[in-house]
């Protein structure tokens, strides 16, 4: 994964959305810059996930888009999709490595040093980091200090991207944090226009992180 793929990492949320305006609104997004998606999908069947994976791969394809699967190694396989991300609660990044071999991405959540230099040394292509800042999309979230950011940024060589909380209001904290990029969720897809707060965002990113 470049590390201009990860500056704006969109996460798919389909609270209150139906099935044609959840793929409406993914489209929104990619016109608007996202330059990764991962496609997360907690309540789905394997089956069910595989069938909507292969909709937002032919989407992301389109706009050449990375598409990353959250959690599920099978079915990133199934659709041919471009990567996974995985928790540190879900299957070890080792087994999820000689599951999708070494041309797929496997990104890694971390909120420790030591937890991100494991996964860098297990496999991981890229690391998502919890800020500091509130947010109600990930319950689970275990949220870390600036100055851990900015330790597990300098303590890998492998690219780092925050999440968490995310927006207009708060990207500026993250300058000189060390990160490549930031992921969001309801920054985009809780906006009422999709395509434009995406690139107000992508916009602010790039300003923030490179000047």
């Amino acid at each position: 994964m470049r590390k201009e793929q990860l500056v704006l990492y969109g996460i798919t949320d389909r609270k209150g959305l139906g099935e044609q305006d959840f793929l409406r609104a993914l489209e929104d997004s990619l016109k608007g810059g996202v330059t990764c998606l991962q496609l997360r999908e907690k309540l789905l069947s394997t089956s069910d996930f595989i069938q909507e994976a292969f909709k937002v791969r032919y989407l992301c394809q389109r706009y050449r888009v990375p598409l990353i699967i959250n959690d599920c190694a099978e079915v990133a396989i199934a659709v041919d999709a471009d990567g996974v991300h995985v928790g540190q609660q879900d299957m070890p990044v080792r087994a999820v490595r000689a599951l999708i071999g070494r041309h797929k991405c496997l990104g890694v959540s971390a909120q420790t040093v030591e937890q991100a230099l494991q996964a860098e040394q297990d496999g991981a292509d890229y690391l998502g980091v919890c800020t500091p800042f509130p947010t109600h999309s990930k319950s689970d979230a275990e949220p870390v200090s600036l100055e851990t950011l900015k330790a597990i940024c300098q303590a890998v060589s492998i690219p780092v991207i925050a999440i968490g909380g995310i927006s207009l209001t708060t990207l500026p904290q993250l300058a000189g944090s060390g990160i490549c990029g930031i992921a969001a969720i309801q920054a985009i897809y809780g906006q009422p226009n999709i395509q434009e707060a995406t690139s107000r965002l992508k916009q602010l990113a790039e300003s923030v992180l490179f000047g």
